[in-house]
């Protein structure tokens, strides 16, 4: 895959609640143009004129360019979606994206798009970014075609909603919200771990539950993750701890090899930059890189 800067990845010291360990990731700096990113980033997200279940139109009205990232979610218009890839959009564009959507009902009842208070549970992104994959290496596949496989995406929900005893009556991923704030325990986790990151000069991090990788979130820079954290940390303390024993440094090390080294399908941004979609037995996980630089990156293990 060989994605820039990711060879000189260092690790922090974990920081562990309720049996999950968040590793902290260190990136060398990378020179960069000015990116905006998250909720305040002045993106304009809406429907086409002729609404469709898996496109959504975005407009960067700035002087910069926005970063949306895959497993972002965009709760509105007229289902709440998610975001299939990592797009840098460039200042003064508008562009279509691919989505995949979280919520069965509502289609039709509009309302105006805002960013989700969650990333996209871990086996939500990970069922898509599996099907977006075999999608692209599929002989005779358009180059732009970034779809995932919707009935799939929408058992994962239906599971991760009975699983948390949620009652959605769209079922919306949205509605998951519940889970965290019912739980006192688990609330305080959330916003303890809100509260202590990122760490100064931190640039993602490395999920383990015990002594299992479970996944990874990597940025260009501290100032593009932190828009993010709340909404990472809130997606993985929606689930359970899958594993017990010991975290280790030298398992989230070689976890952050795998996805650097692995195989991977190259496809040409939807703004700037170049993707890479890595799906082995091991691990399926995406990047959105610029020539010098990792901008974004998710993996998630088997």
């Amino acid at each position: 895959m060989n994605i820039p800067s990711l060879e000189h990845a260092a690790i922090g010291r974990p920081i562990t609640r309720l049996g999950f360990s968040l590793f902290p990731v260190y990136l060398p700096p990378s020179d960069l143009p000015p990116i905006a990113t998250g909720p305040g980033s002045g993106l304009i997200v809406d429907e086409l004129p002729n609404a469709s279940v898996p496109t959504l139109s975005v407009t960067n009205p700035t002087d910069r360019a926005i970063l949306l990232i895959e497993g972002e979610c965009l709760v509105g218009g007229a289902q709440n979606r998610t975001l299939n890839v990592s797009v840098l959009v460039p200042a003064g564009a508008t562009l279509k994206i691919p989505v995949t959507c979280l919520e069965q009902g509502r289609w039709g009842s509009r309302r105006a798009f805002q960013h989700g208070s969650a990333m996209a549970p871990r086996r939500v992104r990970r069922t898509k970014q599996d099907a977006v994959a075999a999608r692209l290496v599929t002989v005779g596949a358009p180059t732009h075609e970034r779809h995932a496989d919707q009935g799939a995406v929408w058992h994962v929900v239906d599971e991760e909603l009975g699983r948390m005893g949620i009652d959605s009556s769209s079922r919306a991923m949205a509605d998951a919200d519940a889970f965290i704030e019912r739980d006192s325990g688990r609330h305080r986790a959330v916003e303890d771990l809100i509260q202590i990151g990122p760490l100064p000069g931190q640039c993602g991090l490395v999920v383990s539950h015990g002594r299992r990788i479970v996944a990874t979130e990597l940025f260009a820079s501290t100032e593009l993750l932190q828009p993010h954290w709340g909404a990472i940390i809130r997606s993985h303390l929606l689930e359970h701890p899958t594993a017990d024993g010991r975290p280790s440094a030298g398992r989230a090390l070689r976890f952050l090899n795998r996805l650097a080294t692995s195989p991977s399908e190259r496809r040409e941004g939807l703004g700037h930059g170049t993707e890479h979609h890595v799906r082995t037995d091991r691990l399926v996980g995406q990047a959105l890189v610029l020539p010098t630089a990792l901008i974004h990156a998710g993996a998630f293990a088997r």
